[in-house]
């Protein structure tokens, strides 16, 4: 096993959008050495779900840099002008970008970097005690080989991993025609072909997906049926002061709430991060109305190809012959129904788990009593809090905007402060109107509140 002698002053782990930024950021800050690994052979954001209508919900305010650094010069405006693109980008008076676009982007941005090693795949990582840092083995995922590199702290953005329903269980995961929704550009002309498709989830990438198949429903002879937990098909909160939540004081105030506390804070909080474009409800609903009356003139009942229905979970899923039959209850209802199918996709979002590298050093990690991280107000994990960070695997802690990618920047500008003990990027303290906790100012206790009640 090659094992370089120089030690780094951190080395990254996975290179999705946040560590993307991490790595564009720090590539501006003289004397800050940092490697970034990823198994996969570059970047490639979402590959199942790029389609080519489909927008970010954030503006292109929230790239890899400019909420950091505007003048950066891998910002998407500069992207734009190099590509000789930005006279048109300002004439399309449209601040959310195409997901492809975003894609393109973000490889244009890795492509200028020299820190990024793909096709390597980080096996274990542990703690060299006499040097004083992390040993990280890496194995290429095209030779085998293996090589350990060290690093005086750790930034780990390997992201959340697909999330099923419990009871989807291995045999029908692995069954044919059932698909998590992160692959479903790569099925979907053999779905488009089946008898019957059934789709759950109620978020934006169920929604893009729910568009896509009904678009072809009077040219395909297949059933369409939508499932999802919520009592409705629930639009993203998008007003301004919703939006303020974004922000340093909500973060902090969310962080320094206790732990109870915020895990019932962040489940009636899905319509904030995981809701649909309420441009793209009113785009199903103008489909459904056109499609209906296409179907009418040849004598078709459009409600008898395409039904939606709330209040459902999905409880149970068994395959029978070439079908699917699928348990359903009705929440609010509390009784119970079946669908049958021929193909399956799950919408239902992703979910993090700590990865298998972090085995040898889970002891410097700190954990909550439901196996989570517990994660600092500087995105630190280890016990010291200063020497492994993570990225997008806090929202127990650090609230909804955890996924935001306008998050990338302020997450980042903490971490790198971290790394190097110097505010680099201004880190911004107040930006709301609004105050989220208790004013200091007027804080007082019960007995003060009976005194003056009195």
């Amino acid at each position: 096993m090659n094992k370089e002698a120089q030690i780094y002053d951190f080395i990254a782990v996975g290179v999705g959008p946040f560590n993307l930024s991490l790595a564009c950021l720090a590539s501006s800050i003289e004397g800050l050495d940092g490697l970034f690994f990823d198994q996969k052979d570059g970047f490639n954001w979402h590959p199942g779900l790029m389609f080519d209508d489909a927008h970010l919900q954030t503006p292109f305010l929230s790239d890899l840099v400019t909420l950091a650094d505007p003048t950066h010069p891998l910002s998407f405006l500069n992207f734009l002008k190099r590509q000789g693109r930005i006279y048109a980008f300002y004439i399309r008076e449209n601040f959310f970008l195409l997901r492809r676009e975003y894609n393109h982007y973000c490889q244009w941005a890795a492509s200028q970097l020299d820190s990024i090693r793909w096709n390597t795949r980080v096996e274990e990582i542990h703690y060299d005690e006499g040097q004083g840092c992390y040993a990280v083995i890496t194995r290429d995922v095209h030779d085998g080989s293996c090589q350990t590199f060290r690093a005086r702290r750790l930034v780990l953005g390997t992201g959340p991993a697909p999330w099923w329903p419990s009871c989807c269980d291995r045999e029908i995961r692995s069954a044919a025609h059932v698909h998590h929704a992160s692959a479903y550009l790569t099925h979907r002309d053999e779905l488009k072909n089946l008898p019957g498709v059934t789709l759950v989830g109620g978020g934006q990438s169920a929604a893009e997906i729910f568009v896509d198949l009904l678009q072809d429903i009077d040219r395909h002879d297949y059933t369409l049926h939508w499932v999802t937990r919520s009592p409705r098909f629930v639009p993203l909160e998008y007003t301004k002061l919703t939006l303020e939540m974004t922000s340093p004081e909500y973060v902090r105030y969310f962080h320094a709430l206790p732990t109870k506390t915020r895990d019932a804070v962040i489940a009636s909080q899905t319509h904030l991060y995981k809701g649909i474009n309420g441009s793209l409800i009113n785009e199903i609903h103008e489909l459904l109305y056109q499609k209906r009356l296409v179907l009418e003139e040849r004598g078709e009942d459009l409600t008898r190809r395409v039904r939606l229905f709330t209040n459902s979970e999905l409880c149970g899923a068994t395959r029978c012959a070439e079908q699917l039959q699928l348990g359903l209850r009705h929440l609010e209802q509390q009784r119970d129904y079946g669908l049958t199918t021929t193909a399956l996709i799950v919408a239902t979002g992703y979910c993090y788990t700590a990865p298998a590298f972090l085995a040898p050093i889970a002891s410097r990690i700190r954990f909550d009593t439901a196996g989570r991280f517990v994660v600092t107000k500087n995105y630190a994990i280890d016990r010291a809090g200063r020497e492994i960070f993570v990225q997008n695997s806090e929202l127990h802690t650090h609230g909804f905007v955890t996924p935001d990618l306008g998050m990338a920047c302020y997450r980042n500008a903490h971490i790198i402060k971290a790394l190097t003990g110097v505010e680099h990027y201004p880190i911004e303290e107040r930006i709301a109107f609004q105050e989220f906790g208790v004013p200091p100012d007027l804080e007082t206790d019960a007995q003060g509140l009976r005194q003056v009640a009195s």
